[in-house]
Protein backbone atom coordinates (compact mmCIF):
# COMPACT_ATOMS: atom_id res chain seq x y z
CA UNK A 1 0.00 0.00 0.00
CA UNK A 2 1.10 3.42 -0.73
CA UNK A 3 0.90 4.35 3.38
CA UNK A 4 3.14 7.49 2.89
CA UNK A 5 1.43 9.35 0.14
CA UNK A 6 -1.68 12.09 1.33
CA UNK A 7 -4.14 9.31 -0.29
CA UNK A 8 -2.51 6.57 1.14
CA UNK A 9 -4.49 3.96 3.28
CA UNK A 10 -2.50 4.67 6.63
CA UNK A 11 -2.44 8.31 6.29
CA UNK A 12 -6.51 8.42 5.30
CA UNK A 13 -6.95 6.06 8.84
CA UNK A 14 -4.88 8.20 11.00
CA UNK A 15 -6.20 10.66 9.87
CA UNK A 16 -9.07 10.35 11.01
CA UNK A 17 -8.00 9.67 15.02
CA UNK A 18 -9.41 12.38 17.30
CA UNK A 19 -7.07 14.99 18.51
CA UNK A 20 -7.57 13.58 21.92
CA UNK A 21 -6.50 10.17 20.35
CA UNK A 22 -8.14 7.07 21.24
CA UNK A 23 -7.69 4.65 24.25
CA UNK A 24 -5.00 1.96 24.23
CA UNK A 25 -7.96 -0.64 23.43
CA UNK A 26 -8.99 1.56 21.07
CA UNK A 27 -5.40 1.80 19.80
CA UNK A 28 -5.44 -2.04 19.26
CA UNK A 29 -8.35 -2.14 17.37
CA UNK A 30 -6.61 0.73 15.24
CA UNK A 31 -3.12 -1.16 14.74
CA UNK A 32 -5.42 -4.56 13.58
CA UNK A 33 -7.07 -2.24 11.05
CA UNK A 34 -3.69 -0.88 9.76
CA UNK A 35 -1.62 -3.87 9.87
CA UNK A 36 -4.52 -6.27 8.67
CA UNK A 37 -6.87 -4.89 6.01
CA UNK A 38 -7.81 -7.29 3.79
CA UNK A 39 -8.62 -9.86 6.92
CA UNK A 40 -10.37 -6.81 8.57
CA UNK A 41 -12.26 -6.09 5.63
CA UNK A 42 -13.66 -9.11 5.09
CA UNK A 43 -14.51 -10.20 9.48
CA UNK A 44 -17.84 -9.39 11.57
CA UNK A 45 -17.08 -6.87 14.63
CA UNK A 46 -16.89 -10.20 16.34
CA UNK A 47 -14.06 -11.75 14.75
CA UNK A 48 -12.32 -7.92 14.57
CA UNK A 49 -12.68 -7.73 18.49
CA UNK A 50 -10.65 -11.35 18.52
CA UNK A 51 -7.77 -9.93 16.31
CA UNK A 52 -7.43 -6.86 18.43
CA UNK A 53 -8.13 -8.36 21.81
CA UNK A 54 -10.67 -6.54 23.19
CA UNK A 55 -14.89 -6.91 23.22
CA UNK A 56 -17.23 -6.08 20.36
CA UNK A 57 -18.22 -3.00 22.03
CA UNK A 58 -14.69 -1.62 22.30
CA UNK A 59 -14.74 -2.04 18.06
CA UNK A 60 -17.79 -0.23 18.02
CA UNK A 61 -16.68 2.47 20.39
CA UNK A 62 -13.41 2.76 18.00
CA UNK A 63 -15.71 3.11 15.19
CA UNK A 64 -17.54 5.64 16.35
CA UNK A 65 -14.41 7.77 17.58
CA UNK A 66 -13.14 7.25 13.84
CA UNK A 67 -16.21 9.18 12.72
CA UNK A 68 -18.59 6.48 11.64
CA UNK A 69 -22.26 5.25 12.97
CA UNK A 70 -20.74 1.67 14.11
CA UNK A 71 -18.28 -1.40 12.59
CA UNK A 72 -20.32 -1.85 9.50
CA UNK A 73 -19.87 1.86 8.05
CA UNK A 74 -16.43 1.56 9.24
CA UNK A 75 -15.80 -1.43 7.64
CA UNK A 76 -17.56 -0.66 3.92
CA UNK A 77 -14.95 2.51 3.65
CA UNK A 78 -12.44 0.79 4.95
CA UNK A 79 -12.78 -2.12 2.65
CA UNK A 80 -13.05 0.33 -0.46
CA UNK A 81 -10.13 1.68 0.64
CA UNK A 82 -8.37 -1.22 0.86
CA UNK A 83 -9.28 -2.40 -2.51
CA UNK A 84 -8.59 0.68 -4.42
CA UNK A 85 -4.77 0.71 -3.29
CA UNK A 86 -4.75 -3.45 -5.49
CA UNK A 87 -4.40 -4.02 -9.04
CA UNK A 88 -7.32 -5.55 -11.05
CA UNK A 89 -5.70 -8.82 -10.65
CA UNK A 90 -4.94 -8.46 -7.15
CA UNK A 91 -8.69 -7.49 -6.21
CA UNK A 92 -10.00 -10.57 -7.83
CA UNK A 93 -7.69 -12.55 -5.38
CA UNK A 94 -8.13 -10.47 -2.51
CA UNK A 95 -11.79 -11.22 -2.53
CA UNK A 96 -11.65 -15.27 -3.37
CA UNK A 97 -14.88 -15.48 -4.75
CA UNK A 98 -16.30 -19.79 -4.73
CA UNK A 99 -18.73 -20.61 -6.88
CA UNK A 100 -20.00 -19.30 -10.11
CA UNK A 101 -19.41 -15.50 -10.29
CA UNK A 102 -22.33 -14.56 -12.32
CA UNK A 103 -24.45 -15.55 -9.27
CA UNK A 104 -22.16 -14.20 -6.89
CA UNK A 105 -22.29 -11.32 -8.98
CA UNK A 106 -26.12 -11.05 -8.77
CA UNK A 107 -26.00 -11.76 -4.90
CA UNK A 108 -23.35 -9.11 -4.19
CA UNK A 109 -25.57 -6.62 -6.09
CA UNK A 110 -28.54 -7.03 -4.13
CA UNK A 111 -25.91 -6.78 -0.55
CA UNK A 112 -24.84 -3.42 -1.86
CA UNK A 113 -28.34 -2.07 -2.73
CA UNK A 114 -29.37 -3.26 0.86
CA UNK A 115 -27.14 -1.29 2.12
CA UNK A 116 -27.36 1.52 0.33
CA UNK A 117 -30.96 1.73 1.19
CA UNK A 118 -30.35 1.57 4.81
CA UNK A 119 -27.42 4.07 4.78
CA UNK A 120 -28.06 6.58 2.23
CA UNK A 121 -29.25 10.12 3.53
CA UNK A 122 -32.69 11.30 1.54
CA UNK A 123 -31.97 14.62 2.59
CA UNK A 124 -28.40 14.52 0.47
CA UNK A 125 -30.29 13.20 -2.88
CA UNK A 126 -32.57 16.78 -2.07
CA UNK A 127 -29.95 18.55 -1.96
CA UNK A 128 -28.38 17.29 -5.16
CA UNK A 129 -31.53 17.43 -6.86
CA UNK A 130 -32.14 21.31 -6.01
CA UNK A 131 -29.09 22.18 -6.86
CA UNK A 132 -29.11 20.88 -10.59
CA UNK A 133 -32.49 22.68 -10.65
CA UNK A 134 -31.43 26.03 -9.58
CA UNK A 135 -27.95 25.64 -11.71
CA UNK A 136 -27.20 26.85 -14.62
CA UNK A 137 -26.17 24.16 -16.28
CA UNK A 138 -24.98 20.60 -14.81
CA UNK A 139 -21.71 18.79 -16.21
CA UNK A 140 -21.32 15.15 -15.34
CA UNK A 141 -17.99 13.74 -15.28
CA UNK A 142 -17.27 9.93 -15.64
CA UNK A 143 -14.85 7.71 -17.04
CA UNK A 144 -14.42 4.05 -18.07
CA UNK A 145 -17.40 2.17 -17.10
CA UNK A 146 -18.89 4.52 -14.85
CA UNK A 147 -20.22 6.19 -18.09
CA UNK A 148 -22.66 4.19 -17.57
CA UNK A 149 -23.89 5.64 -14.36
CA UNK A 150 -23.15 9.10 -16.13
CA UNK A 151 -25.14 9.16 -19.37
CA UNK A 152 -28.20 7.40 -17.16
CA UNK A 153 -28.41 10.52 -15.00
CA UNK A 154 -27.53 13.47 -17.94
CA UNK A 155 -30.10 11.46 -20.26
CA UNK A 156 -33.09 12.07 -17.14
CA UNK A 157 -31.88 15.43 -16.01
CA UNK A 158 -32.31 16.42 -19.50
CA UNK A 159 -35.66 14.69 -19.91
CA UNK A 160 -36.85 16.29 -16.37
CA UNK A 161 -36.17 19.64 -18.38
CA UNK A 162 -32.67 20.97 -17.38
CA UNK A 163 -29.53 21.50 -18.84
CA UNK A 164 -26.93 18.61 -18.35
CA UNK A 165 -23.97 17.72 -20.76
CA UNK A 166 -22.18 13.93 -19.74
CA UNK A 167 -18.54 14.32 -20.56
CA UNK A 168 -16.01 11.44 -20.59
CA UNK A 169 -13.22 11.85 -23.29
CA UNK A 170 -10.35 14.03 -21.40
CA UNK A 171 -9.67 16.77 -24.32
CA UNK A 172 -13.48 17.62 -24.37
CA UNK A 173 -13.45 17.39 -20.50
CA UNK A 174 -10.66 20.43 -20.21
CA UNK A 175 -12.95 22.00 -22.84
CA UNK A 176 -15.70 21.91 -20.72
CA UNK A 177 -13.86 22.94 -17.71
CA UNK A 178 -12.82 25.97 -19.18
CA UNK A 179 -16.25 27.33 -19.67
CA UNK A 180 -17.29 26.70 -16.02
CA UNK A 181 -18.64 29.41 -14.02
CA UNK A 182 -20.02 30.12 -10.57
CA UNK A 183 -23.95 29.39 -11.16
CA UNK A 184 -23.07 25.56 -12.67
CA UNK A 185 -22.92 22.26 -11.01
CA UNK A 186 -20.99 19.97 -11.42
CA UNK A 187 -21.44 15.74 -10.67
CA UNK A 188 -18.29 13.80 -10.30
CA UNK A 189 -18.75 10.64 -10.71
CA UNK A 190 -15.72 8.00 -10.29
CA UNK A 191 -15.25 4.45 -7.87
CA UNK A 192 -12.45 2.28 -7.36
CA UNK A 193 -9.32 3.79 -7.82
CA UNK A 194 -10.18 7.09 -8.89
CA UNK A 195 -9.94 8.61 -12.44
CA UNK A 196 -7.54 11.83 -12.00
CA UNK A 197 -9.40 13.80 -14.78
CA UNK A 198 -12.36 13.46 -12.34
CA UNK A 199 -10.73 14.81 -9.62
CA UNK A 200 -8.75 17.24 -11.24
CA UNK A 201 -12.07 18.48 -12.61
CA UNK A 202 -13.79 18.25 -9.43
CA UNK A 203 -11.09 20.92 -8.12
CA UNK A 204 -11.65 23.42 -11.10
CA UNK A 205 -14.62 23.62 -11.10
CA UNK A 206 -14.31 24.36 -7.31
CA UNK A 207 -12.11 26.81 -7.92
CA UNK A 208 -14.15 28.48 -11.01
CA UNK A 209 -16.91 28.51 -8.08
CA UNK A 210 -19.09 25.83 -9.11
CA UNK A 211 -20.76 23.35 -6.67
CA UNK A 212 -19.56 20.17 -7.12
CA UNK A 213 -20.80 16.71 -5.86
CA UNK A 214 -19.29 13.85 -5.53
CA UNK A 215 -20.52 10.08 -7.05
CA UNK A 216 -17.80 7.60 -4.92
CA UNK A 217 -16.97 4.57 -3.17
CA UNK A 218 -14.17 6.30 -1.52
CA UNK A 219 -13.44 9.89 -1.81
CA UNK A 220 -9.93 11.01 -1.81
CA UNK A 221 -8.62 13.75 0.20
CA UNK A 222 -8.44 15.63 -3.22
CA UNK A 223 -12.23 14.91 -4.34
CA UNK A 224 -13.73 15.27 -0.77
CA UNK A 225 -12.29 18.78 -0.41
CA UNK A 226 -13.43 19.84 -3.75
CA UNK A 227 -17.01 18.56 -3.63
CA UNK A 228 -20.06 20.03 -1.21
CA UNK A 229 -21.23 16.36 -0.79
CA UNK A 230 -19.89 13.45 -1.28
CA UNK A 231 -22.46 10.96 -2.06
CA UNK A 232 -20.55 7.33 -0.96
CA UNK A 233 -21.95 4.52 -2.55
CA UNK A 234 -21.29 0.87 -2.21
CA UNK A 235 -19.30 -0.22 -5.71
CA UNK A 236 -17.43 -3.32 -4.60
CA UNK A 237 -18.31 -6.76 -7.06
CA UNK A 238 -16.40 -9.69 -8.26
CA UNK A 239 -13.52 -10.67 -10.34
CA UNK A 240 -12.25 -7.48 -11.56
CA UNK A 241 -15.39 -5.66 -12.10
CA UNK A 242 -16.49 -3.13 -9.55
CA UNK A 243 -20.24 -2.89 -9.49
CA UNK A 244 -22.54 -0.21 -11.02
CA UNK A 245 -25.81 -0.97 -9.88
CA UNK A 246 -25.57 1.12 -6.75
CA UNK A 247 -23.98 3.66 -9.06
CA UNK A 248 -27.14 3.36 -11.27
CA UNK A 249 -29.82 3.30 -8.32
CA UNK A 250 -28.48 6.31 -6.81
CA UNK A 251 -28.17 8.23 -10.41
CA UNK A 252 -32.48 7.18 -10.81
CA UNK A 253 -32.92 8.59 -7.32
CA UNK A 254 -31.45 11.97 -8.21
CA UNK A 255 -33.56 11.62 -11.24
CA UNK A 256 -36.58 10.70 -9.30
CA UNK A 257 -36.45 13.42 -6.87
CA UNK A 258 -35.34 16.20 -9.08
CA UNK A 259 -39.05 15.50 -11.40
CA UNK A 260 -40.78 16.72 -7.91
CA UNK A 261 -38.59 20.19 -7.97
CA UNK A 262 -40.65 21.67 -10.48
CA UNK A 263 -43.56 19.30 -11.91
CA UNK A 264 -44.95 21.40 -14.09
CA UNK A 265 -41.72 22.14 -16.13
CA UNK A 266 -40.61 18.36 -15.82
CA UNK A 267 -44.37 17.72 -17.05
CA UNK A 268 -43.84 19.84 -19.75
CA UNK A 269 -40.47 18.57 -20.95
CA UNK A 270 -41.43 14.98 -20.96
CA UNK A 271 -44.57 16.00 -23.00
CA UNK A 272 -42.70 17.95 -25.53
CA UNK A 273 -39.95 14.49 -25.94
CA UNK A 274 -43.05 12.62 -26.62
CA UNK A 275 -43.89 14.80 -29.25
CA UNK A 276 -40.56 14.46 -30.92
CA UNK A 277 -40.14 10.46 -30.02
CA UNK A 278 -43.45 10.13 -32.40
CA UNK A 279 -42.07 13.07 -35.06
CA UNK A 280 -39.02 10.97 -35.47
CA UNK A 281 -40.83 7.21 -34.83
CA UNK A 282 -38.40 6.38 -32.54
CA UNK A 283 -40.63 3.69 -30.85
CA UNK A 284 -41.27 0.57 -32.23
CA UNK A 285 -45.03 0.66 -30.47
CA UNK A 286 -46.87 4.47 -30.51
CA UNK A 287 -48.74 4.65 -27.21
CA UNK A 288 -52.30 5.11 -27.63
CA UNK A 289 -53.79 8.71 -26.94
CA UNK A 290 -57.04 9.02 -24.40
Amino acid sequence: MTDGEPDGFEAWLRGRVPERGLRSKGSSVLQVLLTQPRRVSYSSAAEAAELAGVNVATVSRTAQALGFTGWSDLQQELRARYLSSLSAPDVAAAQRTEGELGGASLRRDLESLAVLNRRLDEQLLRTVAEAIAQARRTLIVANGSYVSVGTALGHNVQLAGYAATVVHDDAELANAVSRIEPGDVVIAISFWRLYQSTVTAAEEAHDRGARVFALTDAASPALAAAAEQVVLIPAEGVAFFPSLAPGLAVAQAIAAQLSTVDPDRTRRSIEAAEAQWSRFHLLHRTPRRD
